[in-house]
């Protein structure tokens, strides 16, 4: 029974991270890159309009963080599940 509660927490929190990390994506790829385009415009980064360079470039690296992010969050949760073999 208690192993079933751990699994059950331990999925609970997992798509709590999905849901916070995906959501963060969401934010910069498409908020960024399509809804606050023209306010992000203003500014200029390497010669190029912020809002062009986030829905160009600047999501891929934010997704490409966030998968490292994903996998040191999961490491602790597994070594706090008992799931790290």
């Amino acid at each position: 029974m208690e192993n079933s509660q751990n699994q059950k927490q331990y999925w609970k929190e997992n798509i709590r991270l999905l849901f916070i990390l995906l959501s963060i994506w969401f934010l910069v790829s498409f908020g960024a890159g399509i809804l606050w385009v023209e306010e992000l415009n203003a500014i200029r980064l390497g010669g190029f309009k912020l809002g062009f360079w986030f829905a160009q470039q600047g999501s891929i690296y934010v997704f490409v963080i966030l998968i490292f992010i994903y996998v040191k969050l999961m490491n602790k949760l597994d070594k706090k599940y008992g799931y790290d073999d």
